[in-house]
């Protein structure tokens, strides 16, 4: 069963919320139509990609223990697919291992239950935010060339040999702050204050985690990485072989 609470804000942000208990979907929907967010109900994934086709919410709300189908199978299959919308997770399970996973699995943020509202508010704010507009501080102009990547900050777009690659609102944060900060180490603390600073609760781990995942995408060996390298004890660097300004090339494929 489905459910879409209207609202009278003029600018209504659109969130599928997928929850097995159905007091806390319609106590959440009722909370999150007075923010001013139009809230999709599923109490499973049986409907998911149907209603992210029709509707097009601009964020998934996912409970991690679900009927069927889990929330972690769930987000590692939209990822899969290269779907970017942002998800948070949500979980009875608050311990730092389950918060990895979830984000190894592609989640932009996690929350574990039982939670005020209003700090789901405000995580969901950080991460439209995180997914519309870069960190206050960071220069977004130019683009830059390593390999056989083009990192298009102005567009937000990563490409490879001209053709564009799905980042996450949370791969696109971490890639830019490196790339802005070229050959320059970063500490894990600067790269948290940077990529999350509208009040999420990130830790160390998640940014091991996020490299993890950009390496995969961006290194030919991920295991002795050329571009994403490690500082040990400190953070990370970012090493271009070639930084630029340039022009995207056209995918022809």
């Amino acid at each position: 069963m489905a459910a879409v609470l209207p609202t009278t804000v003029t600018h209504v942000k659109k969130i599928l919320l997928i929850d097995d208990d159905p007091e806390l979907r319609q106590l959440l929907a009722t909370y999150l139509g007075r923010q001013g967010y139009d809230t999709l109900l599923l109490p499973d994934t049986r409907q998911l990609d149907a209603f992210l086709e029709r509707y097009q919410p601009q964020l998934l709300i996912l409970d991690l223990m679900l009927p069927g189908e889990d929330g972690l199978s769930a987000c590692r299959r939209l990822r899969g697919r290269s779907e970017t919308r942002p998800i948070i997770m949500l979980t009875a399970r608050d311990e730092p291992v389950d918060r990895v996973i979830g984000l190894e699995m592609g989640a932009d943020d996690y929350l574990g239950k039982p939670f005020d509202p209003r700090e789901l508010v405000a995580r969901i704010e950080a991460v439209l935010r995180r997914g519309g507009r870069p960190p206050a501080s960071e220069p977004q102009r130019g683009t830059v060339r390593f390999g056989e990547w083009l990192f298009d900050r102005s567009t937000r777009q990563l490409l490879k040999d001209g053709c564009p690659v799905a980042l996450t609102s949370g791969e696109f944060a971490l890639l830019n702050v490196l790339v802005t900060h070229a050959n320059q180490t970063m500490k894990r603390e600067r790269l948290i204050e940077l990529t999350r600073r509208e009040g999420s609760d990130s830790f160390d781990r998640a940014i091991d985690v996020q490299i993890h995942r950009l390496r995969r995408l961006l290194e030919s060996d991920p295991a002795q990485p050329r571009y994403l390298q490690t500082v040990w004890g400190v953070g990370y660097v970012f090493v271009p072989d070639a930084a630029s300004e340039a022009a995207a090339p056209r995918c022809d494929s």
